[in-house]
């Protein structure tokens, strides 16, 4: 009974600000331009705000895990390619066969999984959540592009250089690179520009779970697909199932496996129907797996949760 009190209160508040975005869109209170441009400003101000200033904060020596970034980093290449491999048996067309590898694999790390890491263990551990993003999200958005492009291959020209660019000017992966220093040789910030970063953190969170509820879309998932279905159960059981047992024998615990349970764990990221519909994938088939992926991993994230700290992992 302590363990279910426990998950429900780690869970709960994420997803009760994400319920509260939807609520206010469905009742007008948020519009359309408010989430546009809110989403613009979490993406390229508070969220680079929040990574820059956890990751100035900590001891590289004593933070950086190697290993453990090594590990997530193979888990996340090796379920990619099996993924691919299995499913190009099954989907056909190529404009179904990118989303549905990308909706598999490419978790909401950087909003669900920092909600989930900052209520289970501390704003402190988000400064480690930041070094793992930093080796993620340029992984995540290479993977995604060579998913999205090869099966269209021989039906569209894509321009290389232009996305290769825009993967290396991520304002995240920018966030990343600009703190690295400031980490490494302790380089002391003025404590009011701390204030007002600390201000900037503060609210990348809640509005981006409040963003996440308002495209929230209910309807859509009676018109969801059978490859819906099929990539949000990888994603949301196969994936933290199989990563994290790997995990456990690899010798993680505590801290470590949690955070490589949340992270695998996490709904499919919004930015994969954003890509999807920019390169010619089947962008409804991506936004009814963010749909899926989201509402399911209320669930999957929760029992997850519950079963590792009742075996005494976490």
């Amino acid at each position: 009974m302590q363990n279910i009190l426990f998950t429900a209160e780690i869970v709960t508040p994420v997803f009760l600000i994400i319920a509260l975005g939807f609520i206010l869109k469905k009742f007008r209170i948020i519009s359309d331009n408010f989430v546009t441009v809110t989403s613009k400003f979490v993406f390229n101000v508070s969220l680079p705000a929040l990574i820059f200033f956890n990751i100035s904060k900590i001891d590289l020596s004593t933070t950086l895990n190697v290993k453990e970034i090594i590990f997530i980093c193979t888990a996340i290449i090796s379920t990619y390619l099996i993924i691919w491999i299995v499913s190009k048996y099954f989907i056909k067309e190529g404009k179904n066969l990118g989303v549905f590898i990308q909706g598999s694999y490419r978790g909401n790390f950087a909003i669900v999984g920092f909600a989930v890491i900052d209520s289970l263990y501390g704003n402190i551990a988000l400064g480690k959540a930041s070094l793992i993003l930093a080796f993620i999200l340029p992984l995540y958005n290479i993977l995604a592009v060579i998913a999205l492009t090869v099966p269209l291959s021989s039906e569209k020209e894509i321009n290389y250089k232009s996305t290769f660019i825009e993967i290396l000017t991520n304002p995240l992966v920018l966030a990343v690179i600009f703190a690295l220093p400031f980490s490494y040789y302790k380089i002391v910030i003025p404590s009011v520009i701390i204030e007002s970063g600390d201000y900037l953190s503060a609210i990348a969170l809640p509005l981006a779970l409040i963003g996440i509820g308002c495209n929230l879309n209910l309807t859509e998932i009676k018109k969801a697909s059978t490859l819906a279905f099929a990539s949000s159960t990888v994603k949301l059981i196969l994936l933290p199932l199989v990563v994290s047992f790997l995990a456990y024998e690899f010798g993680f615990i505590g801290q470590n496996l949690g955070m490589i349970f949340i992270l695998f764990a996490c709904p499919t990221a919004i930015v994969s129907f954003i890509m999807a519909d920019a390169m010619g994938g089947n962008s409804k088939l991506a936004g009814n797996i963010v749909v899926i992926t989201t509402l399911g991993s209320i669930v999957t994230i929760t029992i997850g949760l519950f079963l590792l700290k009742e075996f005494g992992l976490i």
